[in-house]
């Protein structure tokens, strides 16, 4: 990825601040199903980008943090700060940054979520994850977004 270097100079368009992106296993019904409940439900807004952990984008962020490489979860990845380190947020804690950015009733819910020690959250999410393939099933055919939609589907 080659990123222009130059800044906001006069007769050019100001850049677009980078969007989050959710990472998921693209294999997973639970998780396709997700996606899909999340394209209906969000604001209007739409600032949310989406990738599978298997492609090229979801490979990237794992060499980036290699602390990662081993975490078979979803994966909240906010757009890199003056550091140049992206934030990245994994199994619970990236499913509380969903409900708060799909807003309303979820962020209420994301926020009353963060009083529960990560440690507890953390261990029922790792339960929905053991089950999720006998539950949901594997995805064996690939979400069709709209037009609009597919432009933010990185990979």
């Amino acid at each position: 990825m080659h990123a222009n270097a130059c800044s906001h100079t006069s007769g050019s368009r100001p850049r677009t601040p980078p969007l989050p992106i959710l990472l998921y296993d693209g294999s997973c019904g639970l998780c396709a199903r997700s996606v899909q409940f999340i394209l209906q439900h969000e604001s209007a807004s739409r600032a949310l980008q989406f990738a599978t952990l298997e492609g090229p984008t979801g490979e990237s962020a794992r060499r980036a943090r290699p602390d990662l490489a081993g975490v078979d979860s979803v994966f909240w990845v906010e757009p890199a700060t003056d550091s140049g380190v992206p934030r990245v947020l994994v199994r619970s804690d990236a499913v509380l940054a969903v409900m708060t950015h799909l807003g309303g009733p979820w962020r209420v819910l994301a926020r009353i979520g963060r009083f529960i020690p990560r440690v507890s959250r953390d261990a029922l999410y790792r339960i929905v994850a053991r089950y999720r393939y006998n539950v949901f099933g594997r995805d064996q055919s690939c979400l069709l977004p709209t037009p609009e939609q597919r432009a933010r589907f990185l990979d």
